[in-house]
């Protein structure tokens, strides 16, 4: 969880930046996505978690249509399979 605090924004709760995430992997995807393309992490959870919640992928490209949005969805995906891996282990 230290690990993911300092991904998002100085001050970020992280009980609630997970509030709404179908699971973990979800959220920690997320996370990674805002970081790695400098996307608002309130804007993509926003996308993903609203009433008309998109997927990851999905809302890569609505957000970042000039980058590849299914190669930066499967690296946060393979990013926060790391993580939580680690987390568990360490």
């Amino acid at each position: 969880s230290s690990q993911l605090t300092t991904l998002l924004p100085e001050g970020t709760n992280l009980q609630d930046a997970a509030q709404g995430f179908k699971n973990l992997g979800q959220f920690v995807a997320a996370v990674h996505v805002s970081k790695n393309l400098g996307i608002p992490f309130e804007d993509l959870k926003a996308k993903m978690t609203g009433p008309d919640s998109v997927k990851l992928g999905k809302a890569i490209h609505d957000m970042k249509p000039e980058v590849n949005a299914k190669a930066e969805a499967k690296k946060a995906n393979r990013q926060a399979k790391q993580d939580i891996k680690d987390s568990r282990s360490g």
